[in-house]
């Protein structure tokens, strides 16, 4: 509580300042992403978070990778739909990166053909090639096994196709090879 004496230095404004910035709502920039991507076929929202200081971070993509000019355009079309004088944000619109887990079935799809890591819930690591995505369900994934028969002194290195539901990834990502 106040003791009534003024602050040294803030004459009579008292020991606090009031700032009449709202809090930006998570919800709210969630809707204005829905209506631009209705317009934007396919672009597609991997992530969106917005920070207790009013930052706010917007992850897109689209099937053949999103451009510093879908990026810009989808920024300046958030910030148009906010008001400064009321709300007092950070904004930053972006791809996902390369090394980034993915986080939206989307992301298997653009990623068809190509090798990927998968760390399970169980633990277990997995890397091959996504060979296909199994919509609202999971993935099928080939990878090399070695596998020993019997009756034979040595292991035999197969391809296994193996489906993986989506609830049993933890961590799924881009394999980077040179």
């Amino acid at each position: 509580m106040f003791s009534g004496r003024k602050a040294a230095g803030r004459g009579d404004r008292g020991p606090l300042l009031y700032y009449r910035y709202i809090m930006i709502d998570k919800q709210h920039i969630a809707q204005i992403l829905d209506s631009y991507l209705e317009a934007h076929p396919g672009l597609f929202l991997v992530d969106l978070s917005v920070g207790a200081s009013g930052k706010i971070v917007v992850s897109v993509d689209t099937p053949e990778g999103v451009t510093i000019d879908e990026c810009v355009a989808l920024s300046r079309f958030i910030e148009q739909s906010l008001d400064r004088e009321t709300e007092d944000f950070e904004l930053e619109v972006s791809s996902p990166g390369l090394t980034e887990p993915f986080k939206v079935e989307a992301q298997y799809h653009k990623h068809l053909g190509q090798q990927i890591t998968l760390v399970l819930v169980s633990g277990t690591k997995l890397a091959g090639a996504l060979v296909s995505v199994l919509p609202g369900e999971g993935i099928m994934l080939e990878y090399k096994q070695k596998v020993k028969e019997a009756g034979m002194k040595k292991a035999v290195v197969q391809s296994v196709q193996q489906k993986i539901l989506f609830n049993e990834i933890k961590t799924t990502k881009v394999l980077i090879t040179f």
